[in-house]
């Protein structure tokens, strides 16, 4: 058998320029999921600040269905910004989304109030989510491409899986800075302009990423493909009107990224929500479990994408699929007798205005009254010899795994089932309606319907649904790729 040039191309490449390649792509990559999270992560205390004073369980929700204008948008941004990076190059796309980004979350830090300037708080505030939804969708697959073109095939899986790290370790840098800026203020100051900080710092991590990224060169299968004239016309006609190409695009969205999705933001955003709004624990206490979570999890992100350079990816993505949609209701039973042990339900009670509101309850005395909060200002000190405090993190940790499982080797299959001249446009978008729709509309659609049953269960009746069709489209037509050797390509 004849030795590959390319593919030895590819490993001399990854002996001297991998982990920079790697670096740089996720520093930038971590920064933007920060930005976008942060918004997310301050859900509880921003909401009442930008909605009109009365109603704190819609001012949240409402807060939540801006928050998930940001997940929308994200395939629009995949199309415009992945026709870029398929035409012009993938750096030159991304480097416009980091700018994007940083300048919409950096604007949430000078933004007025409701109290100051009224309806156009809210106004505003839907605008820079587009903003950041619309950068963010050009964002990942870059990153992602970028990654997959410089490292060797056989260890694409494992590689690739510092890029997925990415997104969990920016909802923990952002719940981390602000744990950091709630333990300097007191909770009026924080309340009243602290919660600013986090959103303000961006701009000087953005500017770190920019001279990172600035540096970088173009990818060299995509270098390549330019100069051999094989890069694509009309990236997203080819993508999305050829059948062949389109049907790669519909079993990605439905047998992989669709329940990555769900399971990522179950796993994370919705547990955050969960503990804090249904379960009542105290908002600290609820960063810190799932911030430590994260922490415990984040290198099975890893081992996950490494393996699946060994058994496939489809198996993985399709067994984290399949656990979590049997463990949900168990573990979140569990989470309520743990932390919710007073939680008997939560009714669900209309105000003057006809609105529904979350109401925990519990029987004291044989009478229903409001339950009271969990884990209620303990420092860090106290927080962390606490023995329910580790149960719930324990909980939410299982359901991260679930979360590395699906999220660690996707990033490899989506490069490999796709051409490189529309490599970026056409992962693109199955990756960001997965997660931008499917996924990114779980907080809201659980919360809501959570308020409008008093079930607090029937939340997750939506992920569990839409990761069992992913479980099982994907077990039917998902095709493994690990042999797939996009290196080939450039012969």
């Amino acid at each position: 058998m004849k030795p590959n040039p390319v593919a030895a191309s590819s490993v001399q490449i990854h002996d001297y320029r991998i982990w920079q390649v790697i670096t740089a792509s996720a520093v930038g990559t971590m920064i933007e999921w920060y930005d976008f999270y942060i918004f997310g992560s301050l859900a509880k205390q921003i909401s009442p600040l930008f909605y009109p004073a009365g109603n704190d369980t819609l001012a949240l929700i409402a807060y939540l269905s801006t928050f998930a204008v940001g997940f929308v948008v994200r395939p629009f941004g995949a199309l415009f910004f992945g026709r870029i990076g398929d035409l012009v190059g993938r750096k030159y796309a991304f480097l416009v989304t980091l700018l994007i980004m940083g300048g919409a979350t950096a604007s949430i830090g000078f933004l007025p109030t409701y109290a100051t300037i009224g309806i156009a708080a809210p106004i505003l505030l839907l605008l820079i989510r587009v903003l950041q939804g619309l950068a963010l969708g050009g964002e990942y697959g870059g990153a992602a491409v970028y990654v997959a073109e410089h490292v060797p095939d056989e260890r694409r899986g494992f590689y690739t899986s510092f890029i997925q790290i990415t997104a969990t370790l920016g909802l923990f840098v952002s719940l981390v800075v602000i744990l950091v800026v709630q333990n300097s203020l007191s909770p009026s100051a924080f309340n009243s302009w602290g919660w600013r900080i986090p959103f303000i710092i961006s701009i000087f991590l953005v500017g770190i990423s920019l001279y990172i990224r600035v540096r970088m060169k173009e990818s060299p299968i995509f270098q390549q493909i330019k100069s051999a004239g094989m890069t694509s016309a009309q990236p997203l006609k080819e993508a999305f009107t050829q059948w062949e190409n389109l049907k790669r695009v519909l079993i990605s969205l439905f047998g992989a990224t669709a329940g990555q999705g769900v399971v990522w933001y179950t796993g994370q955003f919705y547990a955050l929500f969960y503990l804090q709004t249904i379960l009542k624990v105290n908002g600290r206490s609820a960063n810190y479990i799932v911030a430590i979570a994260l922490l415990l999890a984040m290198p099975l992100f890893v081992f996950f994408g490494a393996l699946s350079d060994r058994i496939g990816r489809k198996r993985i993505m399709m067994a984290g699929c399949l656990l979590a949609a049997i463990s949900y209701i168990p573990i979140y039973m569990m989470m309520q007798r743990v932390a919710g042990s007073n939680v008997v339900t939560t009714t669900s009670r209309p105000d003057a205005t006809g609105t529904s509101t979350l109401t925990p309850m519990t029987i004291v005395n044989g009478k229903m009254q409001p339950a009271n909060e969990v884990l209620s200002n303990l420092d860090f000190g106290s927080f962390i010899t606490n023995s329910t405090a580790w149960k719930l993190i324990l909980l939410v940790f299982l359901q991260v795994v679930f979360v590395t499982m699906v999220y660690g080797p996707i990033a490899a299959y989506l490069v490999e089932a796709f051409p490189a001249k529309i490599r970026y446009t056409a992962l693109s978008l199955p990756y960001h309606i997965g997660n931008g729709v499917f996924g990114g509309l779980l907080p809201v659609i659980g919360l809501t319907v959570v308020a409008e049953t008093g079930n607090i269960y029937a939340g997750l009746y939506y992920p569990i649904v839409v990761a069992s069709i992913t479980f099982v489209v994907g077990s039917l037509l998902l095709k493994e790729t690990r042999h797939i050797l996009i290196w080939d390509e450039i012969k």
